[in-house]
């Protein structure tokens, strides 16, 4: 049986907030440094902390993932991630809020805290990157709002 790291197996869903940075360049991405998805290419976040609110979580993530400060432009989504386990528990269980934000067009992130590597990449480069199919959702609707915004 694994252990409970307060992460795996939670009592109830934990807030994930993820930041989704728009651009003329793409969209911000790190390479997760730690389970669930350890390796794969996603968004900047995390879990909010007691007493932060949503968009102060996503500027202390987007801080510590890549280095950037930037700007929230506002919700994007909210989406149920929930990943069993073999035995039918709940392995993982977030609720991610996710949010869209500008930087600096010349700003260049520098992965950090639980990012392996961090970079823009360009809308049409995301297929090459095999991301879950709701984070590749996500940063198309915030690109939208960006463009129109």
């Amino acid at each position: 049986m694994t252990q409970n790291t307060g992460r795996e197996f939670p009592p109830r869903p934990i807030v994930g907030i993820g930041a989704i940075i728009v651009g003329e360049r793409g969209v911000v991405l790190i390479k997760r440094g730690k389970p669930p998805r350890a390796g794969s290419w996603s968004l900047p976040g995390g879990a909010q902390k007691l007493g932060e609110t949503v968009h102060e979580a996503a500027l202390r993530e987007i801080g510590e993932e890549t280095g950037l400060t930037a700007k929230i432009g506002g919700l994007v989504d909210v989406v149920d991630s929930i990943t069993p386990a073999d035995d039918g528990r709940i392995h993982y269980h977030y609720t991610l809020v996710d949010v869209w934000a500008t930087v600096e067009s010349d700003a260049q992130p520098m992965a950090g805290g639980d990012a392996a590597d961090a970079r823009w990449v360009a809308i049409d480069e995301l297929d090459d990157l095999k991301l879950w199919s709701e984070t590749r959702r996500v940063i198309e609707m915030a690109h939208a709002l960006w463009r129109n915004s």
